[in-house]
């Protein structure tokens, strides 16, 4: 068996694992919350991992797949292409990298400023291309994390939907990395709040709502949430050193 064969096969069968595991938690979350789990989308977030965890995911079914990188998205797509994958681009992106996730990404989870939302809505007309975003909204105030305040994004909203080429889907957040139950549900019931406001004045936003990770999932799906990124439940923790590094 050759090394990759051997990567495969580790990712393969840690899938067989994890992955039921994933969705009975989904399942589950969904079921407290009087909700139907066809209505959470689950992204497998392959950040740091090698392709061959992209492969596994595939094998096992899974079309939604997340990268927190350009440079790991690029190199992932030029793998494995756009056939049959939906691609989501969930990390910060720099303004200068928004035209190069418009040949990427299906959807960009990070729309975090008017002047990255412009730029992929350049780079969408001059591909003849549309993208679907979610604008990333920073319900915790927490300086590390990108993203409008809430109140930011009440003012920018309907300039952010009159863009051409750049389709506004919803919002997304993330909250603190915290066991706190009561801080984690209110950073995603703000979202929860602030898209029913939006709703409110405009129907040019969508209805989704990317929240929710490995350790707070079901916080998320009690609180709304139709996309979870999770990562580490899936394919384990980070390599430390390897090819996509």
């Amino acid at each position: 068996m050759s090394t990759v064969e051997s990567v495969t096969e580790t990712y393969a069968t840690r899938l067989e694992r994890t992955l039921p595991a994933v969705r009975e938690r989904i399942a589950g979350a969904c079921e407290a919350a009087g909700r139907d789990p066809a209505g959470v989308r689950l992204v497998a977030v392959s950040k740091a991992h090698p392709v061959e965890a992209v492969d596994a995911a595939l094998a096992a079914g899974l079309r939604d797949l997340g990268e927190n990188r350009v440079h790991e998205l690029e190199e992932k797509v030029a793998a494995r292409g756009r056939d049959g994958v939906t691609w989501h681009m969930i990390g910060h992106i720099q303004s200068r990298k928004a035209r190069r996730v418009i040949d990427l990404a299906d959807w960009v989870h990070s729309v975090d400023s008017v002047k990255l939302a412009e730029r992929l809505s350049a780079g969408a007309r001059e591909a003849g291309a549309e993208v679907a975003g979610l604008v990333q909204v920073n319900t915790s105030g927490e300086a590390s994390k990108s993203g409008f305040s809430i109140e930011a994004a009440i003012d920018r909203i309907h300039e952010l939907t009159e863009l051409p080429g750049l389709r506004i889907e919803g919002l997304m957040t993330m909250a603190p990395f915290v066991d706190d139950e009561r801080v984690l549900s209110q950073a995603f019931a703000g979202l929860r709040s602030l898209l029913e406001r939006l709703h409110g004045v405009t129907d040019a936003i969508g209805a989704q709502l990317s929240m929710g990770m490995t350790n707070d999932l079901e916080v998320a799906i009690r609180e709304g949430s139709t996309m979870v990124r999770i990562g580490t439940a899936l394919f384990g923790e980070r390599p430390a050193t390897g090819s996509m590094q």
